[in-house]
């Protein structure tokens, strides 16, 4: 009934939007009312929460999640009354007579030391207790709204709650491990989720995590970034580097910019900051900089923690978490791990790094801090030295990125979206979207030495002088076209010319500016190793 309700609403039906409210009033009225511990207010967020799944109900893409879904916004709804109401001011004369705290600060310090010590216990819980345990006890979820998340049947649940109960109270003297729970309650209401792309966060929207969702929008692994000195100047930089390379207009990004920034200001808003990330530079590089902007401050009472990932059963070739199911994100929900002193401080070694102009420094991190990289941020190593493998290379000039596209279309890959597939494919470590693949592509094109050339070369020549978006979303049928080696390709392919000296290069790397026909930092691929020339 549930199900058919939401696609009358999506067709049109209003009347069936109110059935659907009318069937889940008494759980929105329960949770807002122990939220407010007031009626009106209980009522003024069961409408505001109405309205705003009535504008996004069409953007839930499995009706069967709309139970969490909902529940989500009812308790977002809460937080946003609760953040507007003011504080009562009470009469210096009746200020006596106010109820004194039933716990010595003693007793506080000793009861938040032994919550500490029980998340902790759960953390180390295998996945198939941890999960269920943290659902259902730390966010409130019921048996029932877990199995539908998880795949797995109540009965299984219930057996596995019980077994992470028994580990937790052998491991802690607690007397009253439910009481204990109840206080650790947090609702899931007040965490903030930082993730790296629209697909993800759309789905983490629908019930799948609760709190709220922060898409976080940038391309680190392209154009110039700065170090903690960053301020106006460097940020019309990489605004203008943006857009003349990858064509994001240069008041659109200082305006996103901006709007984030905001938003991570206001993190001590939060009791949990849950980052969410994969294994490649695209987001390695976005982590790096979240920790070394975290590193800085105090974080007072605000925790974070990291779920980051390099693979998922069934997925032969994992890009990110975009190419997961809603039903498959569900299982990561509530798996991550605490963030501590050792992540922040190598996200900030990595952070400067990375924004510095000298590759060296990079390099010798990765390898001084082997041992640190593996343990805290395993797949930061791999990320960055893919990044430092895009610097020409000693033996013909070209970068990774250009090296691995010319050995596709020598192997057969004749169009541009059969490149863009195979190459991201191979070099996935890297996390290119389209924007970034094709400007290295284009550059690969251009005259008078292309290295590469695509039918209807005369088109291009007039999109190159064009404004806005990226040629291969300018050309007619870009992506269809016909690429084929030129003589001068097949020459850099084979050793016999350098693409520097023959085409130039034009090319960010961190803050490391590469242009013309001459540059300072090869790859050296035998030692793995930058070498300054």
């Amino acid at each position: 009934m549930m199900e058919q309700w939401i696609r009358d609403v999506n067709a049109g039906d209003q009347e069936a939007f109110g059935k659907l409210m009318a069937h889940f009033r008494g759980m929105a009225y329960a949770v807002s009312y122990d939220k407010l511990q007031d009626a009106h207010l209980a009522e003024d967020a069961i409408q505001e929460a109405n309205l705003e799944a009535y504008l996004n109900l069409g953007k839930l893409r499995e009706p069967a999640a709309f139970p969490g879904w909902y529940k989500t916004i009812v308790v977002r709804q809460c937080q946003r009354i609760l953040r507007r109401k003011c504080p009562t001011a009470v009469p210096l004369e009746k200020a006596g007579s106010l109820p004194q705290p039933a716990e010595s600060v003693a007793e506080l310090a000793e009861r938040r030391e032994t919550a500490e010590a029980l998340r902790s216990l759960v953390q180390d819980l295998p996945a198939t207790l941890r999960v269920p345990v943290q659902l259902f006890y730390f966010y409130g979820y019921s048996l029932q709204e877990i199995s539908a998340y998880l795949g797995t049947p109540a009965p299984v649940l219930k057996k596995r709650l019980y077994d992470g109960r028994r580990k937790l109270k052998s491991a802690l003297p607690v007397s009253n491990l439910a009481s204990m729970f109840s206080e650790l309650y947090e609702g899931g209401a007040n965490m903030l989720h930082i993730v790296n792309g629209d697909v993800v966060g759309d789905m983490l929207r629908q019930g799948i995590v609760q709190g709220e969702v922060l898409v976080w929008r940038e391309i680190y692994s392209y154009g110039p970034v700065y170090g903690a000195s960053a301020g106006e100047q460097e940020r019309l930089i990489r605004a203008r580097a943006l857009e003349e390379g990858l064509g994001i207009p240069r008041e659109e990004y200082l305006a996103a910019y901006a709007e984030q920034e905001r938003r991570l200001g206001e993190f001590k808003r939060y009791d949990e900051i849950v980052l969410w990330f994969e294994h490649d530079l695209f987001d390695q590089s976005m982590l790096a900089f979240l920790l070394h902007w975290f590193s800085g401050r105090k974080l007072g009472r605000t925790k974070l923690s990291l779920l980051c990932i390099g693979e998922f059963p069934g997925i032969e070739v994992f890009h990110g978490l975009g190419q997961l199911t809603p039903s498959q994100l569900q299982t990561l929900s509530g798996t991550w791990r605490s963030i501590g002193r050792e992540e922040l401080e190598l996200g900030r070694e990595l952070w400067e790094a990375y924004a510095s102009a000298d590759p060296l420094r990079l390099a010798d991190l990765l390898e001084q801090e082997r041992q640190r990289l593996d343990k805290a941020l395993p797949f930061a190593r791999e990320a960055f030295t893919a990044h430092l493998s895009r610097l020409p290379s000693l033996s013909n000039g070209l970068g990774i990125v250009e090296q691995t596209t010319l050995e596709r279309v020598q192997g057969g890959a004749d169009t541009p979206l059969e490149l863009f597939r195979q190459v991201t494919d191979q070099l996935h470590m890297l996390g290119m979207g389209d924007l970034e693949y094709f400007r290295y592509f284009e550059l690969l094109a251009q005259e008078p030495q292309a290295l590469i050339r695509v039918d209807g070369v005369e088109e291009m020549k007039e999109a190159e002088s064009a404004e806005g978006a990226a040629m291969f979303r300018r050309v007619p049928e870009f992506l269809k076209r016909k690429v084929t080696l030129t003589d001068a390709g097949q020459r850099v392919l084979n050793g016999q010319a350098d693409r520097v000296e023959l085409q130039g290069v034009d090319a960010w790397l961190g803050s490391l500016r590469l242009g013309g026909h001459s540059v300072p930092w090869r790859w050296d691929s035998g030692a793995g190793r930058p070498l300054r020339i």
